[in-house]
């Protein structure tokens, strides 16, 4: 359980393969990586964003984004393993046309 003086988003920007295309993705640099910005899928392995305590492991997919005025896009996910549902703020590096076509449901 977190404590008082835990924070709630522990920076974890490391590179990684992507689990669903396979797309090298490099570290982030001003925040933690947790998609890539290819096909804009992730992995089910925070609990808290960057604590990585998640037993699932399974791939997140990327369903739908929503523009936000003050963080630019906001993608939710669904994990195909257990269904778990998550919200991100997408990356400056991200496709872009992929954005696109998730807000508007294509």
């Amino acid at each position: 359980m977190e404590g008082p003086q835990e924070k709630r988003f522990r920076k974890n920007d490391s590179g990684f393969r992507c689990a669903a295309c396979g797309a090298e993705v490099p570290p982030l640099g001003y925040s933690s990586r947790d998609h890539c910005p290819r096909c804009l899928a992730s992995l089910h392995l925070d609990v808290l964003p960057g604590d990585r305590q998640a037993d699932c492991g399974g791939v997140m997919e990327a369903v739908r984004t929503e523009p936000d005025p003050r963080r630019g896009f906001v993608i939710t996910y669904v994990c195909r393993t257990c269904g778990a549902v998550r919200r991100c703020k997408a990356a400056k590096d991200d496709d872009k046309d992929l954005l696109i076509r998730l807000t508007a449901g294509r």
